[in-house]
Protein backbone atom coordinates (compact mmCIF):
# COMPACT_ATOMS: atom_id res chain seq x y z
CA UNK A 1 0.00 0.00 0.00
CA UNK A 2 0.97 3.62 -0.37
CA UNK A 3 0.86 5.86 2.69
CA UNK A 4 0.27 9.49 1.74
CA UNK A 5 0.82 12.05 4.51
CA UNK A 6 0.11 15.75 4.10
CA UNK A 7 1.69 18.60 6.06
CA UNK A 8 -0.33 21.67 5.03
CA UNK A 9 -3.95 22.67 4.95
CA UNK A 10 -3.89 23.01 1.17
CA UNK A 11 -2.41 19.54 0.73
CA UNK A 12 -4.96 18.07 3.14
CA UNK A 13 -7.77 19.67 1.15
CA UNK A 14 -6.44 18.20 -2.09
CA UNK A 15 -5.99 14.79 -0.45
CA UNK A 16 -9.56 14.92 0.85
CA UNK A 17 -10.81 15.77 -2.65
CA UNK A 18 -8.80 12.90 -4.15
CA UNK A 19 -10.24 10.51 -1.58
CA UNK A 20 -13.80 11.64 -2.36
CA UNK A 21 -13.31 11.47 -6.12
CA UNK A 22 -11.29 8.23 -6.28
CA UNK A 23 -12.61 6.16 -3.39
CA UNK A 24 -11.78 3.00 -5.35
CA UNK A 25 -8.07 3.44 -4.52
CA UNK A 26 -8.53 4.53 -0.91
CA UNK A 27 -8.06 1.77 1.64
CA UNK A 28 -8.36 4.10 4.63
CA UNK A 29 -8.37 7.84 5.22
CA UNK A 30 -6.82 9.03 8.47
CA UNK A 31 -7.26 12.80 8.69
CA UNK A 32 -4.07 14.22 7.22
CA UNK A 33 -3.04 10.85 5.78
CA UNK A 34 -4.49 8.13 3.61
CA UNK A 35 -3.64 4.58 2.62
CA UNK A 36 -3.99 3.89 -1.09
CA UNK A 37 -4.11 0.57 -2.90
CA UNK A 38 -0.87 -0.30 -4.58
CA UNK A 39 -2.05 0.42 -8.13
CA UNK A 40 -0.77 2.66 -10.88
CA UNK A 41 -3.79 4.92 -10.43
CA UNK A 42 -3.04 5.30 -6.73
CA UNK A 43 0.60 6.08 -7.51
CA UNK A 44 -0.48 8.60 -10.14
CA UNK A 45 -2.79 10.34 -7.66
CA UNK A 46 -0.14 10.38 -4.93
CA UNK A 47 2.54 11.72 -7.28
CA UNK A 48 0.16 14.33 -8.65
CA UNK A 49 -0.53 15.45 -5.09
CA UNK A 50 3.21 15.74 -4.40
CA UNK A 51 3.76 17.64 -7.67
CA UNK A 52 1.12 20.12 -6.60
CA UNK A 53 2.23 20.54 -2.97
CA UNK A 54 5.92 19.50 -3.10
CA UNK A 55 7.41 18.87 0.36
CA UNK A 56 4.01 19.16 2.04
CA UNK A 57 3.35 15.61 0.84
CA UNK A 58 5.20 12.48 1.93
CA UNK A 59 4.66 9.19 0.13
CA UNK A 60 5.77 5.90 1.66
CA UNK A 61 5.32 2.34 0.51
CA UNK A 62 4.12 0.10 3.31
CA UNK A 63 4.39 -3.63 3.80
CA UNK A 64 1.95 -5.81 5.71
CA UNK A 65 3.18 -6.75 9.18
CA UNK A 66 3.65 -10.52 9.44
CA UNK A 67 4.04 -11.10 13.15
CA UNK A 68 4.95 -14.76 12.66
CA UNK A 69 7.89 -13.90 10.41
CA UNK A 70 9.07 -10.69 12.10
CA UNK A 71 8.49 -11.21 15.83
CA UNK A 72 10.16 -13.84 18.03
CA UNK A 73 7.85 -16.38 19.69
CA UNK A 74 8.79 -15.06 23.16
CA UNK A 75 7.48 -11.58 22.34
CA UNK A 76 4.22 -12.86 20.86
CA UNK A 77 3.71 -15.14 23.86
CA UNK A 78 4.49 -12.29 26.27
CA UNK A 79 1.94 -10.03 24.58
CA UNK A 80 -0.74 -12.72 24.76
CA UNK A 81 0.06 -13.57 28.38
CA UNK A 82 0.11 -9.91 29.41
CA UNK A 83 -3.29 -9.28 27.84
CA UNK A 84 -4.60 -12.36 29.67
CA UNK A 85 -3.25 -11.24 33.09
CA UNK A 86 -5.53 -11.39 36.13
CA UNK A 87 -5.06 -7.78 37.21
CA UNK A 88 -5.34 -5.19 34.40
CA UNK A 89 -3.51 -2.61 36.54
CA UNK A 90 -0.30 -4.68 36.73
CA UNK A 91 2.49 -2.92 34.84
CA UNK A 92 4.41 -5.05 32.35
CA UNK A 93 7.69 -4.77 34.27
CA UNK A 94 6.08 -6.30 37.37
CA UNK A 95 4.23 -8.91 35.29
CA UNK A 96 7.38 -10.04 33.49
CA UNK A 97 9.59 -10.07 36.59
CA UNK A 98 10.54 -13.63 37.56
CA UNK A 99 9.10 -15.13 34.38
CA UNK A 100 10.55 -16.21 31.05
CA UNK A 101 8.94 -13.21 29.36
CA UNK A 102 11.40 -10.63 27.99
CA UNK A 103 11.67 -7.35 29.85
CA UNK A 104 10.57 -4.12 28.19
CA UNK A 105 14.22 -2.98 28.24
CA UNK A 106 15.34 -6.12 26.37
CA UNK A 107 12.64 -5.63 23.75
CA UNK A 108 13.55 -1.95 23.41
CA UNK A 109 17.17 -2.84 22.54
CA UNK A 110 16.32 -5.48 19.92
CA UNK A 111 15.32 -4.59 16.39
CA UNK A 112 12.85 -6.71 14.48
Amino acid sequence: MLLVVTYSQAARTTLRNICRTHDEVVVRQLGRAALFDETELAAFLALRLREKHDEDVQIEQTQPFNEFAAVPDAVREAAAAYEDRESPATPYSKFASGTDHPSAAEMQRREL
